[in-house]
C-alpha cells in the first residue's frame, strides 16, 4: 500500500517548497495539487468560460488530462507544457474561484486518488488531510505569520507587498469559508508554524515524523 504524506496550510506558507524537497529526499512523487486547480482555470480563462458557470467548470475539470512531471518540475496540461502560464496573478486569483466549485473539487480529488494508487506521495494543498486522504500515514498543517507570508511571496515573485497582502488576505478568506472542503487542521494533523524555522529545520522535523510513522522508521534514514 503506498504511502502518502498530506500538506495542508495557507497560501505562502510555504507548502510548495518543503513538499518538493520532503518527496526528492525519500524518493516520492510530490503532488502539487494547486497546480491542478490553476490548470483548470488557465483552460477556463482561455475558453472565455465565466467562472460563475459551474457546470462548464465542471466539465473542463473532467475532461483536463494533467500530468505532474515531478521529475522536471513540470506541469502538463492537455499536453502543452503550461507549468508558467499558471503561475500569473490572473489565473492564479481564477484558480481560487475554481477551487471553491464543488463539482471542480470532486472531479480532481478523484485525480489525486489516482496519482496515489500506485505510488508513494507527497501531496499538499488546502484538503488533502482533511477530504482527499484521511487516512494519510503523515499528516501536517504547515503555517506562518500573515507577515512571514508576505514576505516569503514578495521575495520570490518580486511583487509589491501591498498587493500580495491584499491577495493573501483575499485568499485566506475563500478557503477559510467556502461551503466545500474549506481550508482546516485536521485533527490528527501535526502542526508546524514555520514563521521562525529554516527550510531544513521544518524539513527535518517532519522527517521525524516519516520516520516514526513508516515501517517503524525503517524505511528513511
Amino acid at each position: 500500500m503506498s504511502i502518502v504524506i498530506a500538506i495542508d496550510g495557507p497560501a505562502g506558507a510555504g507548502k510548495s517548497t518543503i513538499a518538493r524537497r520532503l518527496a526528492a529526499r525519500l524518493g516520492y512523487t510530490y503532488i502539487d495539487t494547486g497546480a491542478m486547480y490553476r490548470a483548470v482555470a488557465l483552460w477556463a480563462l482561455r475558453q472565455s468560460v465565466d467562472l460563475s458557470d459551474m457546470h462548464r467548470l465542471d466539465q473542463l475539470a473532467q475532461a483536463a488530462e494533467i500530468v505532474l512531471d515531478s521529475s522536471r518540475d513540470r506541469v502538463i496540461l492537455n499536453a502543452e507544457d503550461v507549468t508558467e502560464a499558471i503561475r500569473t496573478p490572473q489565473v492564479s486569483s481564477a484558480a481560487s474561484h475554481v477551487a471553491a466549485v464543488s463539482a471542480v473539487r470532486s472531479a480532481l480529488v478523484a485525480k489525486q486518488r489516482a496519482f496515489a494508487e500506485t505510488r508513494n506521495v507527497v501531496m499538499e494543498g488546502r484538503d488533502i488531510g482533511t477530504v482527499v486522504f484521511p487516512d494519510a500515514r503523515v499528516k501536517i498543517f504547515l503555517d506562518a505569520s500573515a507577515g512571514e507570508r508576505v514576505r516569503r511571496r514578495a521575495a520570490e515573485d518580486g511583487a509589491d507587498p501591498a498587493s500580495i497582502a491584499s491577495h493573501i488576505s483575499d485568499r485566506d478568506r475563500r478557503d477559510q469559508t467556502r461551503g466545500d472542503s474549506p481550508l482546516a487542521q485536521a485533527p490528527d494533523a501535526v502542526y508546524i508554524d514555520s514563521s521562525d524555522l529554516s527550510l531544513e529545520e521544518v524539513e527535518e522535523e517532519i522527517l521525524k515524523l516519516v520516520r516514526a510513522r513508516t515501517a517503524n522508521g525503517k524505511e528513511h534514514h
